[in-house]
């Protein structure tokens, strides 16, 4: 089947009031509709000036409700302000936050018991690459979130190999196919093979406009996960990639 091509903007700890806006008003002139996760503090900016048909996520959601947890944020206080969906996963917390696999699992969960999206990010180290390791991590990280998550209907995985993220390396279309099939073999014998034939999975790591054409043509390459390039005009290039 034809999957929707799904692309989106981390803007991790970047941004200003101004900066933002600079960015959201060029968005809009994107043939596609990308998803976009400013920082926390300008979800509310950001929403208010996309144009209708333009996501914004969240960088992060906690796994309990509203409560005694400082510098968290809740699934309901994101579906209260109108952000539906949010990343889970992305390495900078796995390794700087130490976040592990039932920690993101359980994240997973409440985002999806909440109705948001997900953007479920996985990936390996340079060492595991090495190791020859790549789809037992990534499938060990996928097999935690199936043990919570029986409906992946609102799963979008984002495979980002650490090693390529912020880097300037990139994964060569053939090694990020590679591992896209991989996982959709995975998605077919763990959970189904509806999961498989409609689940996205999406590419991070130094994606730009140089190279996001070629990556968009790969037949397990549903969209793209976008860093640093995403804070810049170069963006809505990669937005179009699949047009």
């Amino acid at each position: 089947m034809t999957r929707q091509f799904f692309v989106g903007g981390n803007f991790k700890m970047n941004g200003s009031v101004k900066t933002i806006t600079s960015i959201i008003q060029n968005l809009n002139d994107a043939k596609l509709d990308p998803n976009v996760a400013p920082p926390n503090l300008y979800l509310l900016l950001a929403r208010e000036h996309l144009r209708n048909g333009l996501e914004v996520a969240a960088q992060n959601v906690f796994d309990k409700p509203n409560g005694a947890y400082t510098g968290e944020i809740s699934v309901d206080q994101l579906k209260d302000s109108d952000i539906t969906w949010s990343l889970v996963g992305h390495s900078e917390r796995r390794v700087i936050l130490q976040e592990d696999d039932s920690f993101i699992a359980n994240k997973t969960k409440a985002a999806l018991d909440g109705g948001l999206g997900v953007i479920l990010c996985i990936g390996e180290s340079l060492a595991q690459r090495e190791a020859g390791k790549t789809i037992d991590v990534v499938t060990t990280q996928l097999e935690a979130v199936a043990e919570k998550v029986k409906d992946w209907g609102k799963i979008v995985i984002a495979y980002e190999p650490i090693w390529a993220i912020g880097t300037g390396k990139v994964a060569t279309t053939a090694q990020a196919q590679d591992v896209h099939a991989a996982i959709r073999k995975w998605l077919s014998s763990s959970i189904s093979t509806e999961a498989a034939s409609k689940t996205r999975i999406i590419y991070g790591g130094s994606v730009s406009e140089k190279n996001s054409r070629d990556l968009a043509k790969e037949a397990d390459i549903d969209g793209f996960l976008v860093g640093g390039a995403s804070l810049k005009p170069a963006f809505v290039d990669i937005i179009n990639s699949n047009v």
